[in-house]
């Protein structure tokens, strides 16, 4: 049983300026298959290589596979369509694989846009596709598609059939990945030039923010035992030549007792002198540990990019102010004071945008004073509650350009033209200051190096017109935003999403944070409140005053004893 995996070719000038990321995903998956006994595995990276459709099918003509496989995120799902027609056209007995969160809740569509998918595998991928292979290669998918769980297809009556969800993987330390698949010199992190991973600390998330969707593609909040994601640091370090790696979770410091044993055991095994790495986390968790960032910084941690929040965001009620201006500024000062560089992401775009809104975020972005900052344009995926919510906000449904630098939501002040320039305006401004007055001067010689490596990216990123996709669209600065064609399609090609397709889909979907995920239109608040409360992180009084969307981790904060709550299932102390 021969198994391609194919990682498709989208780009968007987004997080890849910083160099070529490599999919993790490929790599957990191979090693979960070769323990199940299929070893005959292969990948192809169209997108690190550049590949276009007539090289990948060539690719799959010459290995002639059994199955293909590909995982999408919603902006590259029409690639992965794409190939996994190209697939069929090679060889028709092929059986043609996609993964992924847009196929996840979005599988309807997908089903009925390209029926040449035989499956979508939805949720976690390991277990359920491990499954899918023993049926197709024992021949009872060709018998009896429903005996597979997690999967969703195409019915012999047209209709679409979705088979009831393959429980979580409880332990993840189970999950072996083989690294090997990787061609490690092509994932180069450009601000230190060394090889670049992406491995997981945790899965899911205790929270339940609208906007965001990991907790419930995940459906359960699980973390691994800090000394296994060490063992595995140490292999991409010692045997594949990692030299920085950016842990894949949206917050791994929500656990703060297995994020500071994390920590301790990098610095027992003397890994900081050959890693570095960064994370994502909030305001809030910076402030919490403010004691500890010496000792991160002592661990490898050099980067960490703050969730914070922009002035049109903060006049929305679909977003929590979880922090105050002047809380955001001392996170960043305190990083600084550790040593480790700070990102602040600003989310621009909504509806409410204006001008004065835009300048704000620039001059939030020079008082915090960060060593960079990041404004991403706002983008509601499509199977998320925030989605639905929006309803005629929403005017594109060209999926391909649902990658945080395409403006999505019109503001009502101003087109999305003078949107994108006003952003790329900041972005000069906040640079030019960097490139002369702190990057080049920074006495610390570590966050010098980072911080003109950072400089490098960007830069050749803008010179290659690959920046925030400007090449594409045809933005050359203030006097060419006229002329910029964002190239949507048409709703005659892509259509507004069937609301009651996606509620159909979501129904016996089961997640730690209730019985089932419902598509009730609910407000942000009363999702995340349910959700605590299910798994007894906070009380029940400060759920119903706290827990409304948020960037990162809305709601509270859990204490030790909460998360440790929250990762078995049981109420907690202080929910008593």
């Amino acid at each position: 049983m021969r198994i391609l995996l194919i990682h498709p070719n989208y780009h968007s000038g987004g997080a890849e300026i910083a160099g070529n990321w490599p999919p993790a995903w490929v790599a957990y998956l191979t090693g979960y298959l070769k323990a199940g006994g299929y070893t005959d595995v292969h990948f192809v990276d169209a997108m690190t290589h550049h590949l276009d459709d007539e090289a990948v099918r060539a690719r799959i003509a010459e290995l002639q596979p059994d199955i293909v496989g590909l995982t999408a995120i919603t902006p590259a799902i029409y690639k992965a369509e794409g190939l996994l027609k190209i697939a069929k056209e090679v060889n028709p007995a092929i059986v043609t694989v996609l993964g992924g969160i847009h196929g996840t809740f979005m599988y309807p569509q997908v089903l009925k846009e390209a029926p040449w998918i035989d499956a979508v595998v939805r949720g976690e991928g390991e277990q359920v596709f491990l499954n899918f292979v023993r049926a197709v290669d024992d021949g009872s998918w060709a018998r009896d598609r429903s005996t597979v769980l997690g999967v969703a297809f195409n019915g012999a009556d047209g209709t679409v059939v979705a088979t009831a969800a393959e429980p979580p993987i409880q332990d993840l330390d189970r999950i072996k990945p083989d690294w090997s698949i990787l061609e490690w010199d092509k994932y180069i992190y450009i601000p230190l030039g060394v090889r670049v991973a992406i491995p997981n600390f945790a899965r899911g998330c205790p929270f339940t923010c609208t906007f965001c969707s990991q907790w419930k593609f995940w459906r359960d909040y699980r973390i691994r035992e800090p000394k296994a994601v060490v063992d595995e640091i140490e292999d991409l370090v010692n045997n594949h030549g990692v030299g920085f790696f950016i842990l894949a979770d949206e917050e791994p410091t929500i656990h703060r007792k297995k994020f500071i044993a994390f920590c301790e055991e990098l610095i027992a095994r003397g890994l900081p002198a050959k890693v570095q790495w960064g994370i994502n986390t909030r305001v809030t968790d910076i402030l919490r540990d403010e004691k500890l960032l010496p000792m991160f910084r002592q661990a490898g941690l050099v980067h960490v990019s703050l969730g914070t929040e922009a002035a049109a965001q903060l006049k929305l009620e679909r977003f929590n102010k979880e922090t105050t201006i002047e809380q955001n500024k001392k996170a960043i000062r305190l990083l600084r004071e550790a040593g480790i560089v700070t990102e602040a992401q600003f989310i621009v775009g909504l509806e409410n945008e204006t001008a004065e809104t835009l300048e704000e975020t620039y001059q939030m972005a020079r008082d915090w004073n960060p060593d960079m900052a990041n404004w991403a344009m706002y983008t509601p995926w499509p199977f998320s509650d925030l989605f639905q919510e929006l309803g005629d906000k929403v005017e594109v449904f060209d999926f391909e350009k649902y990658n945080f630098v395409t403006p999505i939501m019109k503001p009502d002040a101003m087109d999305r033209a003078e949107l994108l320039d006003r952003v790329m305006n900041n972005y000069r401004r906040f640079f030019m200051n960097k490139s002369f007055f702190q990057y080049p001067w920074e006495k610390d010689k570590f966050r010098r190096k980072y911080l003109m490596g950072c400089l490098k990216a960007f830069l050749k990123s803008g010179f290659e017109r690959t920046f925030y996709d400007l090449g594409r669209v045809g933005y050359w600065g203030p006097q060419s935003k006229k002329k910029v064609d964002f190239q949507f399609a048409d709703q005659r090609v892509h259509e507004r999403p069937d609301p009651a397709a996606i509620a159909a889909a979501d129904e016996g979907w089961v997640t730690m944070h209730g019985p089932k995920i419902e598509m009730r239109r609910k407000k942000g608040e009363d999702i995340a409140a349910a959700a605590l409360a299910a798994i007894g992180a906070i009380e029940t009084a400060q759920a119903s005053s706290s827990t409304s969307a948020s960037a990162c981790g809305g709601g509270g904060q859990l204490s030790d004893d909460e998360a440790d709550a929250a990762l078995a299932h049981r109420p907690s102390a202080a929910a008593d």
